[in-house]
């Protein structure tokens, strides 16, 4: 398995950055709607809260060391035959998922810094209990905190309708096109 991307396939790097960022991702998705829709007690609320949030700062790690290697490695070409309107909406694609990994740890930090229950009861927005992330709003504000818990939760669901598009693209290519679309990204053919 290459280091480094090449024209075949993704290197392992990027490999374990996608599948990390999906997993994480896709966790921090059931966690959100889980702790939202069907947690009522106030308490376990706010545990899951605190697990969210941490999990969401590795979300936002895993994105900034992936936009690193996609700025100093260059995405392998695309499959051999791929139409020029695939091409384009894989790339929109993706540079959706990007920007949606960024916007969703940003917002979501920022509504829970911009929450007054945050100030009123001395919580901070602490990561796995080891360190507290800065709180740029302080004292908290009720119309920012309705801000960015909207912005949150569209792009949540923009995230979710992109990766169901994007996963229907990748199992699409393997299962009917049987190109190497999806192979790239897990354990390329030799040779």
């Amino acid at each position: 398995m290459p280091l480094r991307n090449d024209i075949r396939a993704w290197g392992w790097p990027a490999r374990l950055l996608h599948w990390a960022s999906a997993g994480v991702i896709l966790f921090l998705l059931g966690l959100g709607f889980y702790m939202t829709q069907w947690i009522t007690d106030m308490y376990a609320q706010f545990d899951l809260i605190q697990i969210h949030k941490s999990w969401g700062f590795v979300a936002f790690a895993l994105v900034v060391l992936r936009l690193l290697w996609r700025a100093t490695h260059p995405a392998p070409p695309p499959v051999p035959g791929t139409p020029a309107w695939q091409r384009l909406a894989s790339e929109g694609a993706h540079w959706a998922l990007y920007v949606l990994m960024v916007a969703m740890p940003l917002s979501g930090w920022l509504m829970a810094s911009a929450s007054s229950l945050q100030d009123s009861y001395g919580i901070k927005n602490m990561v796995f209990g080891l360190f507290a992330l800065p709180d740029p709003f302080q004292p908290g504000d009720r119309g920012l905190e309705k801000i960015f818990g909207a912005i949150h939760f569209y792009c949540a669901w923009a995230m979710i309708a992109i990766l169901a598009a994007h996963a229907g693209a990748a199992l699409q290519h393997h299962f009917l096109k049987r190109d190497d679309v999806l192979r790239r990204m897990t354990w390329p053919r030799r040779g």
